[in-house]
């Protein structure tokens, strides 16, 4: 049963390429980090501090919403789906205007950052056994 997180921490630093984002249990204590680069993390970072926050020109994460509202497809949430050799999967859940749900395969980054163009952000699920692999190494 996936389990619902929450963006808890943002770190960005102009000194390294990766960035850090936290996930925190939305119901429980544990969180983890997830390692993206600047583009994610500073886009994350404005949409989550700047209430309203429009970029000047759409982006990446602006067109992929846009693309799926005008193909009649609704985004409902994110899912961190796998952790494999210390990298992150994650889609996003799409629902048509049939009524179908489809997974679209990203990179979590990509996935959190559609997630905090909605206002409020869409629900953020992480996958049990990948909750447990991500916690478990931590001190």
């Amino acid at each position: 049963m996936p389990i619902q997180m929450q963006l808890a921490r943002i770190i960005i630093s102009e000194l390294t390429e990766s960035q850090v984002i936290y996930l925190r249990e939305v119901d429980g204590e544990r969180e983890f980090p997830i390692l993206i680069g600047i583009f994610e993390a500073t886009n994350i970072d404005r949409r989550v501090k700047e209430d309203g926050y429009q970029p000047p020109r759409p982006l990446t994460h602006d067109l992929v919403v846009r693309t799926a509202e005008a193909l009649g497809a609704t985004i409902h949430s994110v899912v961190i789906s796998d952790l494999s050799d210390q990298i992150y999967y994650a889609h996003l859940r799409l629902e048509t205007d049939q009524g179908e749900m489809i997974d679209i395969d990203c990179r979590p980054s990509d996935a959190i950052a559609v997630a905090v163009t909605f206002t409020p952000p869409l629900p953020i699920f992480i996958a049990e056994h990948v909750l447990d692999e991500a916690t478990s190494s931590m001190p």
